[in-house]
C-alpha cells in the first residue's frame, strides 16, 4: 500500500515538474523574443540596393550583413567616443560609489553615535524621491563649475557619486550578519577600526562588494534622463543612450533603425557578461544584505 502511495506521489511530482518547466520555457521564449528580434535586425543590411534599412514586418533578415557594425566602428560616427564616455563614467562611478557605500555601511553597522538612527531614517525617506526632481538645480550648480555640456563626463561622475552614502541599506544589512565577535577580538589584539575594516571585514564581504559595484555600474551605463540634460547640445559628451536616441531623431529613423539595433547590442554585451560571470556573488549579496536592516 505504501509503495503504491509513494509511486503515486512521485508520478504527481513528475507531472508537476513537467508543467512547471513547460511554463518556464514559454515565459523564457516570450521574454527573449524582443532580444532575438534586436539581434536579427542588427545583422540586416541598411544598403537600399540590398535590403531596406528601416523598420520592416519580418524578423529574420533576407540578407545577413555586418554593415551596421562596420558603420559603428567607422569614422562616419562618434559611436566609439560615446561608448568610451559611457564606460569611463560607469567605471569611475562603480569604484568610487562602492568605496563610499562600504565605508558608510560599515560605520552605521558597527559604530553607535548620537543621531545614527535618525540619520538612517532620514536617508531612507529622502531616497524615496526620484533624483530627476533636482535636475534643474543640479544643472545650474554644475554649470557654475563648467561641468555641463563639454564637461558633462566629470559632471555626471560627480552627480552619481555625490549621494552614494544614501545607498547603504543592503550593504549595512550584510555587515550586520558578520559576527561582531570578530571585530571585538581584533580590537583586543590592538587593531584599529580602519585595520579591522580593511583586513578583516572586506575579505569576508566579497558578495556584497560585487553586488554594490554591479548596481553602481548599471546606473550610469543605462542613464538617459540625467545624461541628456547635463550634456545637452554637445555631441562629444553624450553617453551611448543619449547618442543613439538623438541619432535616430536627428537622422532618418527608418534608414538608421538597423544601426540603432546594432548599437543596442553592443551596449548590452558588457552588462550581460558581468551578470553571467558574477551572478553567484550578486545573488549572495542580495540575499545576505536582506537578512538584517
Amino acid at each position: 500500500m505504501m509503495e503504491k502511495k509513494t509511486a503515486s506521489m512521485k508520478k504527481k511530482q513528475r507531472v508537476s515538474n513537467a508543467v512547471t518547466y513547460v511554463v518556464l520555457v514559454l515565459i523564457s521564449i516570450i521574454w527573449m523574443f524582443p532580444f532575438f528580434g534586436l539581434i536579427m535586425q542588427s545583422f540586416r543590411s541598411y544598403d537600399p540596393k540590398v535590403e531596406y534599412g528601416g523598420m520592416v514586418d519580418y524578423i529574420i533578415p533576407k540578407h545577413f550583413s555586418l554593415d551596421n557594425y562596420r558603420f559603428l566602428f567607422s569614422g562616419e560616427t562618434n559611436f566609439l567616443r560615446w561608448y568610451g564616455n559611457t564606460l569611463i563614467i560607469a567605471i569611475f562611478v562603480a569604484i568610487l560609489q562602492t568605496i563610499i557605500i562600504l565605508c558608510v555601511s560599515y560605520a552605521l553597522s558597527r559604530m553607535r553615535f548620537k543621531g545614527r538612527t535618525l540619520l538612517m531614517r532620514f536617508w531612507l525617506v529622502l531616497g524615496m524621491f526620484p533624483g530627476f526632481l533636482t535636475l534643474i538645480c543640479l544643472y545650474f550648480l554644475l554649470k557654475q563649475f563648467g561641468l555641463t555640456q563639454a564637461g558633462a563626463v566629470p559632471g555626471l561622475i560627480l552627480v552619481s557619486v555625490a549621494s552614494s552614502g544614501m545607498g547603504y541599506y543592503v550593504c549595512k544589512g550584510y555587515f550586520d550578519t558578520l559576527p561582531i565577535a570578530l571585530d571585538e577580538a581584533a580590537r583586543i589584539d590592538g587593531a584599529s577600526r580602519a585595520k579591522i575594516f580593511l583586513i578583516l571585514t572586506i575579505p569576508l564581504s566579497k558578495p556584497i562588494i560585487i553586488y554594490t559595484a554591479l548596481v553602481a555600474f548599471m546606473a550610469p551605463w543605462c542613464d538617459f534622463v540625467m545624461a541628456s540634460y547635463i550634456a545637452f547640445g554637445h555631441d562629444k559628451s553624450y553617453n551611448v543612450a543619449v547618442a543613439l536616441q538623438r541619432w535616430v531623431w536627428t537622422n532618418d529613423y527608418q534608414g538608421y533603425f538597423t544601426r540603432f539595433c546594432a548599437g543596442g547590442i553592443l551596449v548590452a554585451i558588457p552588462v550581460t557578461l558581468l551578470f553571467m560571470f558574477l551572478q553567484k556573488y550578486y545573488v549572495e549579496g542580495v540575499t545576505g544584505g536582506a537578512v538584517k536592516g
